[in-house]
């Protein structure tokens, strides 16, 4: 990854991001119930509850974590669960109204917090007014033309007839992309998460962003892509950031079945795309609004402390998504309402979730009781364990700043079932190796990220910058020997 291209923002080099699912997280309700008609019962406003003040509560828990920016899913108008959108220009009232987000905003501003939207503009809901007309008008005619048909019947995303896709190489759809993305930006928001960006293409969003990035050049554009060449998807639509699914997949998978033959595979190709023209700032994670949790995912829960590990250190730009930095739990399913147990509410203190917050089942105190799940946690007693070996891993990023874009290589020799060695050098010409002028150069800098999922203790070599045993996270049992990596646990050593 080299120092950013002009057209890039500079300040995603340094980005660590704090994904939250607002509707859930402040406890909306799961379904409007003020829909009525094709319109609002009652006047605008009349029905707006102002919960996205909880957030501002966590901003300082934000910045303590080690992040500096704030990525919200959906907080448009919407029928449900917010990618069903029906006015992009408005604050889904469930949350609360503009004056609410440019209160958030502030907060962030001062804070030094940046603020990321979740565009959905791939699909709205069936009841959304452009759909309307377009679905009256049919296929063939101009409004029509707005929508995806299959047939003579609306284009339902993934099969979701409530669902309508856009058709976003229509001008009329492409000028209404761009005034949206515009508004927010001007009104506060420092970038995009554009959703499901797959589904239409590349092509398809290459001039929309290409206005966005002219008008806002400062502004971060991530796509969501979950297969394929993702270097090229970034190039060819003018994203900077595509979602690092394989990655993911890897992280969870190998920690899972104790294969780190696969985490090695999957870093081979997180290495080719850093170094290719493209995606060279893709976001990494362990987990989001729309996966299993990943202290759900490992059997062991010891091995998560390679799993924080592995977010905070590997190149490209990591994001945390709520809860998951308390050991928070929840399974997804694949049903109606399947995706509520990973999307839960959250207290309005961030100090309730160690006081409140029991193992799975659990629920912290808040005012939607009724409506939605609420945070479960592998370990009550462990949830200010979980939560500083977080921070001290993003401490050791930021320590170590070349980090956000090394070169990345697992050492074949050490590399066994439950074993590896993998080095993280600064890249020739990029920040950090300018950095390193003062500290003897690149090999100087170099890190080694040791992960052992054994049952033993083993010895490491050099200096121990940090070091992170899995046991005694979840169970205090008392840290490892001075000069080994613990069992189901992680050294990183110069």
């Amino acid at each position: 990854m080299n120092t950013p291209a002009p057209s890039e923002p500079a300040w995603i080099r340094d980005a660590i991001c704090w994904q939250v699912y607002p509707l859930g997280f402040c406890g909306a309700p799961l379904h409007r119930e003020d829909l009525v008609g094709e319109s609002y019962a009652g006047a605008e406003g009349e029905n707006v509850v102002h919960r996205l003040r909880r957030l501002q509560g966590w901003l300082d828990h934000l910045v303590g974590l080690g992040a500096n920016v704030l990525l919200l899913n959906p907080i448009f108008d919407s029928v449900s669960h917010g990618y069903d959108t029906l006015d992009h220009r408005r604050l889904d009232p469930r949350l609360g109204d503009e004056a609410d987000f440019d209160a958030l905003v502030a907060a962030c501003r001062e804070r030094g917090i940046r603020v990321v939207l979740d565009g959905v503009f791939n699909h709205v809901s069936h009841l959304h007014p452009e759909a309307r007309r377009a679905i009256a008008a049919g296929p063939g005619t101009p409004e029509g033309d707005r929508i995806r048909w299959a047939g003579d019947q609306p284009y339902g995303f993934e099969g979701n007839v409530d669902l309508v896709e856009l058709n976003l190489t229509d001008p009329a759809v492409q000028d209404a992309v761009v005034r949206v993305m515009g508004l927010w930006l001007e009104r506060g928001a420092d970038g995009w998460r554009l959703d499901a960006m797959y589904a239409a293409g590349a092509e398809a969003w290459a001039p929309i962003l290409e206005r966005v990035r002219a008008a806002h050049p400062d502004a971060w554009i991530l796509g969501e892509v979950i297969h394929g060449d993702y270097p090229a998807i970034a190039a060819a639509s003018g994203a900077h950031s595509i979602t690092q699914y394989e990655l993911w997949k890897a992280i969870w998978s190998s920690l899972r079945e104790h294969n780190l033959f696969e985490l090695e595979h999957a870093l081979g190709r997180h290495r080719d795309f850093l170094a290719a023209d493209g995606d060279e700032h893709p976001l990494i994670f362990v987990g989001n609004h729309d996966t299993t949790r990943i202290a759900s995912q490992v059997a062991d829960g010891r091995d998560l402390a390679v799993a924080y590990a592995l977010l905070a250190l590997l190149p490209g730009i990591p994001a945390v998504y709520a809860g998951d930095e308390f050991g928070a739990t929840g399974i997804k399913e694949d049903r109606a309402g399947g995706d509520d147990a990973v999307r839960p509410a959250f207290p309005d203190d961030p100090a309730e979730i160690a006081g409140a917050a029991g193992s799975v089942g659990a629920s912290a105190p808040t005012e939607s009781a009724a409506t939605s799940p609420h945070l479960s946690v592998l370990s009550r007693e462990a949830v200010p364990r979980i939560l500083e070996v977080h921070q001290r891993l993003f401490s050791l990023r930021r320590r170590e700043p070349w980090l956000a874009d090394a070169e990345v290589t697992v050492r074949r020799e050490s590399l066994e079932d439950t074993f590896a060695e993998i080095t993280l050098s600064p890249r020739p010409g990029g920040g950090g190796a300018q950095d390193s002028a003062a500290g003897g150069g690149a090999a100087a800098q170099q890190l080694t990220l040791v992960v052992n999922l054994g049952d033993a203790d083993r010895p490491v070599q050099g200096e121990v910058l940090e070091v992170v045993s899995g046991a005694d996270m979840l169970d205090a049992v008392g840290p490892p020997a001075p000069g080994f990596v613990p069992a189901h646990g992680i050294a990183v050593v110069r």
